[in-house]
């Protein structure tokens, strides 16, 4: 019987047959033809050109065995990187996203006769981590991209010598102290003594007047004597000043000093901090919504998850403004000297877009620093 004419309804109904998936066992992988029921399926390996791909087939069974499961496992390998990346997901829900196409490559194919023995073929070859549950096998892709390597390799270096800087300065200002507590201890204690007299013995006080040293009057316009004198004075001040210094006021000063060089960064996003989304490429549902970054994926991007709906959505930084609370709340300074430390906010100047906050933690506590911009302190969520 021939085919029917474009446009009559028998010809609609089969198109749309033809659509959706058929049955995986009237299907001929060598043929890679889909018969849509039993009398199709039986008349196609009657056929002639069937017969000669299985004579085909029959000559070199193992090269096209092991094309179609490599095949199949590339498939499905590539379908776990790209949708689900390297989380843990179940093996059959991969599954049935790869036999949604339709042109797929069919597993009765392959070597394997059953998804769990490709599963468990996967974790033997250290291709995936697999493990079984009471749901079922579970997969997590293991990326071995040597750029992806070379990413992390270089995220983790990164970490270890911010992590070995910060441990030396802490030693640092451990031993500092150490040595201005050794300093005060070695200082003479001055002990009370009785006061012990004859009974003859007449007290007398000898009262020296005190008369106050009249200023000296420097000329300017003077000589180079005169400035030589100015000069010597001021330094003798500057000693005077360092002198009345403790060890511990002169760490302080060392290490406030050294704040004051360090360069503001280009990235200031952090976990725990509450920030706005200033995009309006999300739709209103999310524009000048605020949220709380849970983790930061890399120097500019993060996870953020919303405040109201508790949906978590991956955006840039220049999508992301931070939020300034009330006075008395937490917040966290995220640039300049004091990145990273945990403050408490003291005053809102709306005048110069900045604020007053007070350090609440570490060596610093309790100290205010004044004009930090609206944009390098950020609403801590702890609060």
């Amino acid at each position: 019987m021939g085919k029917h004419e474009v446009g009559t309804p028998k010809y609609i109904a089969n198109k749309i047959k033809a659509k959706g998936l058929q049955k995986l066992r009237w299907y001929c992988q060598m043929c890679q033809k889909q018969c849509r029921d039993e009398n199709g399926f039986k008349c196609h390996t009657m056929s002639e050109s069937h017969q000669r791909q299985l004579l085909l087939f029959a000559d070199n069974q193992n090269t096209y065995l092991n094309q179609f499961s490599k095949e199949f496992c590339d498939g499905y390998l590539e379908l776990l990187r790209r949708q689900f990346g390297t989380k843990r997901v179940h093996a059959n829900r991969v599954y049935q996203e790869y036999i949604s196409d339709r042109h797929h490559l069919h597993m009765n194919a392959t070597q394997w006769e059953t998804l769990t023995d490709f599963v468990k073929w996967l974790g033997r070859e250290g291709k995936c981590v697999v493990d079984e549950t009471e749901k079922g096998w579970f997969v997590t892709y293991i990326d071995r991209d040597p750029e992806t390597i070379r990413l992390q390799e270089a995220l983790a270096k990164k970490e270890k010598m911010d992590r070995d800087d910060h441990e030396r300065m802490m030693k640092m200002l451990e031993k500092q102290i150490e040595r201005g507590k050794n300093l005060d201890s070695k200082a003479p204690e001055h002990t009370p003594t009785d006061l012990v007299r004859n009974e003859n013995e007449k007290i007398t006080l000898a009262l020296n007047t005190f008369k106050k040293p009249e200023p000296i009057k420097i000329d300017l316009k003077g000589s180079a004597l005169s400035k030589l004198a100015v000069e010597s004075n001021s330094k003798k001040m500057k000693k005077e000043e360092k002198r009345k210094l403790s060890a511990l006021d002169q760490i302080i000063l060392e290490e406030e000093e050294k704040k004051k060089k360090v360069r503001k960064k280009e990235n200031w996003i952090t976990e725990d901090i509450v920030v706005k989304i200033v995009t309006d490429s999300l739709g209103d549902r999310y524009f000048n919504k605020k949220g709380v970054i849970i983790e930061v994926i890399d120097k500019y991007a993060a996870l953020v998850k919303m405040l109201d709906s508790n949906h978590k959505l991956k955006l840039d930084q220049s999508h992301l403004e931070t939020v300034i609370p009330k006075p008395g709340r937490k917040v966290k300074i995220l640039n300049g000297a004091y990145n990273g430390l945990i403050a408490e906010l003291v005053n809102i100047s709306p005048e110069d877009f900045s604020v007053s906050v007070k350090i609440s933690y570490g060596p610093l506590r309790g100290k205010v620093v004044n004009k930090l911009p609206y944009e390098d302190v950020s609403k801590l969520m702890t609060d």
